[in-house]
């Protein structure tokens, strides 16, 4: 009975910070005078993936990271397919011309280094951990660097948003920021608790609980979030918060994670990654016309449903 109650606070909990958070994030960059894109890439990708990088992280601490790879590219996959997928079914989303230029190839680009570093001896060294930490430090840098120069022409729609909109304090900005980012991340705790127990109660194993309800649970504030986003309209939040928090995954929580200490990595997690690589490339096709509409995102969807039923009877 606890683990339903914990169910339905996680979710209640994760819905309304969602709202909360995405209220501040949009505010925040009409306050900048930035592209909710960058907000969405940064504060928002960076937020959400926050539930990975305390998986990963703690898992390399006690020298146990093997889990961290399989972690990461299970959460990228749940993000491409799910996150934006079900954002997309929900409410077409119109597509930034600089995610689809720069970013979401970068997505793909992190993807095949990804597979590039665990092919040849299915272990992520830490010199290789150190090169994705200096790429990172690089896109973030010059994905501030470009925004700022765009900031001039986002002023004066920004100061349109903010006079039809109730224009929010910088205190308050902040206080839906955090606020809103605790309770997802709380939310999300207790929403995969509670499904565990669920599983549990029903007979279903550890492995088959680690490999969906784990995986999928630390993925949780992405989904909420960009889903709550695309239907407020906010479509460079939605995509820039999955295509964002796929680069944080790759480059920044598995850079951290070999830096601590080199990450084994099992075979199928190859596997996993020339999946993640394929979706990828494939699902950027009909997103490039600049909108991703119900048809691809229902068609994300059904990829995913079979994906786990691969990772069922694998």
């Amino acid at each position: 009975m606890l683990s339903f109650v914990f169910l339905v606070i996680g979710f209640a909990l994760m819905i309304w910070g969602a709202d909360k958070f995405v209220a501040g994030a949009s505010a925040l960059a009409r306050k900048l005078g930035v592209s909710p894109l960058l907000i969405g890439l940064t504060i928002v990708a960076f937020g959400t993936s926050m539930p990975e990088l305390a998986v990963s992280v703690t898992a390399a601490l006690r020298g146990a990271n093997e889990i961290a790879v399989g972690n990461v590219v299970g959460s990228n996959i749940f993000n491409l397919l799910m996150v934006a997928g079900l954002s997309a079914a929900v409410c077409p989303l119109v597509m930034d011309k600089t995610l689809l230029r720069r970013d979401w190839p970068l997505s793909i680009l992190a993807a095949v280094l990804l597979l590039g570093a665990i092919a040849p001896d299915l272990t992520i060294a830490r010199w290789e951990g150190v090169v994705l930490l200096i790429i990172f430090a690089f896109i973030l840098t010059y994905q501030i660097r470009t925004a700022l120069q765009n900031r001039e022409q986002l002023a004066a729609a920004a100061a349109e948003a903010e006079e039809a909109e109730a224009p929010m304090s910088a205190a308050m900005i902040w206080v839906n920021i955090l606020l809103g980012l605790a309770c997802i991340v709380i939310g999300g705790q207790l929403a995969v608790n509670g499904a565990t127990g669920i599983a549990r109660m029903f007979g279903l194993s550890e492995t088959l609980i680690g490999l969906t309800i784990v995986a999928m649970g630390t993925s949780l504030p992405e989904l909420v979030t960009s889903i709550v986003a695309a239907r407020k309209g906010q479509n460079d939040i939605a995509m820039g918060n999955v295509i964002g928090s796929n680069l944080f995954n790759i480059f920044l929580i598995l850079g951290v994670s070999s830096v601590i200490t080199p990450i084994p990595v099992q075979a199928t997690s190859i596997v996993d990654c020339l999946f993640l690589i394929a979706i990828s490339a494939v699902f950027y096709l009909p997103a490039r016309k600049g909108k991703l509409g119900r048809v691809p995102g229902i068609a994300m969807v059904a990829t995913y449903a079979v994906y786990t039923v691969y990772l069922i009877m694998r």
